[in-house]
């Protein structure tokens, strides 16, 4: 189980402008939930791991932000999970958040604090990252996450759950949502401009790694921290510009 103390939390903070509160609310200590990073099209016929996610969350109700689609198809990316989760034997309560003012609702953010597994549907990254940066709705998702529930991102959704996170429109770095720090996740690797992943991998931090997830993966932090690879394909990680194991991601920060 992960402890890790508030006051280094602070701290860690402070050295990472942009990055989500973090409240003390009157404990030492908190404990993360497991985060999934999922490429588009995982969960095709694959509710096995979503069956895990489920019954580690201890829910059978999926709350879900169909906030990437806000300006491409919201019903389509809601039928989608829809059908994801009800694989896995799960119903969906979609939160409509698609814009900043929904994002600072009170209704909204005490669903999602109230959640046990939360998934956050794939579409625009910018947009996405510009509704729910510094918002009240991620600090519910944070609530929720840090005292155990499921978190579980998408193609953008997976993308912005990190700081620093990559600008799609170039393959340059900028800030994510910071739920977990020193890694860019780019989802669908294999498919993107070989120019956006290498301009990416340039320009990472010497102590960040890019994760590419390939289509129809997807990469888990377990609650102890361990991570795991599903799915048909492969994760690649890359650190200094070169290929490096797995072991690399025991090093990285949660919010």
């Amino acid at each position: 189980m992960l402890k890790v103390p508030i006051l280094m939390l602070k701290v860690l903070h402070m050295l990472m402008p942009g990055d989500p509160d973090i409240t003390e609310a009157g404990s030492t200590e908190v404990v993360c939930g497991p985060i999934a990073f999922c490429s588009e099209g995982y969960f095709n016929g694959r509710s096995d791991i979503d069956s895990k996610l489920l019954k580690e969350s201890g829910s059978d109700r999926v709350v879900f932000l169909p906030t990437a689609a806000a300006y491409q198809n919201v019903e389509h990316s809601i039928e989608i999970a829809r059908n994801r989760w009800a694989e896995a034997g799960a119903s969906l309560y979609s939160v409509p958040i698609l814009a900043r003012r929904d994002a600072e609702d009170s209704s909204y953010a005490q669903v999602l604090r109230d959640a046990r597994i939360i998934s956050i549907g794939n579409g625009s990254l910018p947009h996405l990252r510009s509704v729910l940066h510094r918002s009240v709705a991620l600090d519910s998702i944070l609530t929720a996450w840090h005292s155990g529930a499921v978190i579980v991102g998408e193609g953008a959704g997976a993308m912005v759950l990190c700081n620093p996170m990559i600008d799609t429109r170039g393959g340059a770095l900028t800030v994510g949502l910071g739920l977990v720090r020193g890694i860019v996740v780019l989802t669908d690797f294999g498919h993107e401009s070989t120019e956006k992943v290498h301009r990416s991998i340039a320009l990472a931090a010497p102590d960040h790694c890019v994760v590419g997830v390939e289509n129809a993966t997807m990469l888990v932090r377990d609650m102890t921290g361990q991570w795991s690879v599903y799915g048909d394909g492969n994760v690649r990680i890359f650190k200094h510009g070169q290929d490096v194991s797995m072991d690399e991601l025991r090093q990285v920060e949660v919010a």
